[in-house]
């Protein structure tokens, strides 16, 4: 795999890390994290643009109609999800209203992590995107399938919907093409734990000397 490191003048090194759903992504961001990363989630960038009161919301319930609201205003994104994951058209209106948004609002923040330290952006749609190119590194998190729809089932996602996400996002060979890392997370979590350890320790920690 590549060497996670690049010319970045006054700056951190920026990672990008991403996984399809239900491979772990999260918990690796939140490790990388421990050990002294600064992460940015566009997940979490993207409840923040969606939410009340925001132009992103208004347009989105223009495009989608006011059943993907809640009784309270709020973005209702069960409903908005089924919306998006069935109909690849709907999917992409919805990313011409949200992700401009949220890549303006993620490079304030990688900005914002001081040089000398390691910025992270957890992203579950770096390929995508194309977006692999704006890093020194991308890290990529793989798991069994068997292993993913579980994870998914206990945060009570049926199989059905789990394989339509699964399906609408990129395939593993395609995020492996862009990979200087790829952690595969196929055993019990402080396997992975120990994994991203030594992957802060020989690959990540080089990098920033």
């Amino acid at each position: 795999m590549g060497r996670p490191a690049a010319p970045r003048g006054q700056r951190a090194l920026r990672v990008g890390l991403t996984g399809g759903i239900g491979t772990g992504k999260s918990t690796v961001a939140r490790l990388l994290a421990e050990h002294g990363a600064g992460v940015v989630d566009a997940d979490a960038i993207a409840r923040e643009v969606l939410a009340p009161g925001g132009e992103a919301l208004a347009e989105a319930t223009t495009a989608f109609g006011g059943g993907i609201l809640a009784a309270d205003g709020s973005l209702n994104r069960a409903v908005l999800a089924g919306r998006v994951f069935a109909d690849p058209a709907a999917r992409a209106r919805l990313d011409a209203i949200t992700l401009p948004r949220i890549a303006e609002l993620a490079a304030y923040r990688l900005e914002a992590v001081p040089p000398g330290r390691v910025a992270v952006y957890d992203v579950p749609l770096l390929a995508e995107s194309g977006i692999a190119d704006l890093f020194d590194c991308v890290i990529v998190v793989e798991a069994p399938l068997e292993a993913r729809l579980a994870r998914l089932a206990r945060r009570g996602m049926d199989e059905a919907d789990a394989l339509r996400r699964i399906a609408a996002q990129a395939s593993d060979a395609r995020r492996r093409c862009l990979a200087d890392i790829v952690l595969p997370n196929d055993r019990g979590e402080q396997d992975l734990a120990d994994a991203v350890t030594r992957m802060w320790e020989d690959r990540v920690e080089p990098a920033l000397s």
